[in-house]
């Protein structure tokens, strides 16, 4: 498997977003199985925003690879979420710069509303 490189590439990239959890199924099927650097990972919680920037696999372009007879890629791209809560980590060590990680699945969960008690 090689990487992709921006000028192999006469495709247009995406842009998806996903307005509900029906939309996310489609974007946890795409980055599903992406590694990145833990430096590549950060929460804003002042925005509310969580970005990742993942070398995902290029899953839409299995078959086209294989009808051209060249190997299946990985490419840069980045993963936003928004309106994120809080985000946490379990088992990892944030000061290791050198660990790479791997995201196995995206799933979205309503929050609780600001008058529900927590705990």
């Amino acid at each position: 498997m090689a990487d992709a490189r921006f000028e192999d590439g006469a495709e247009q990239p995406l842009h998806l977003m996903a307005e509900d959890a029906e939309d996310l199924k489609v974007i946890a099927a795409l980055v599903q199985d992406s590694i990145f650097p833990i430096t590549e990972m950060s929460f804003d919680r002042r925005t509310r925003r969580f970005a990742l920037m993942l070398n995902r696999f290029r899953w839409e372009d299995v078959e086209a690879a294989r009808r051209a007879g060249r190997g299946v890629e990985r490419v840069r791209s980045v993963l936003v979420l928004q309106d994120v809560l809080r985000a946490r980590t379990q088992g990892i060590n944030l000061k290791d710069r050198d660990t790479v990680l791997s995201l196995l699945s995206v799933d979205f969960s309503r929050g609780r509303k600001a008058q529900e008690p927590c705990c």
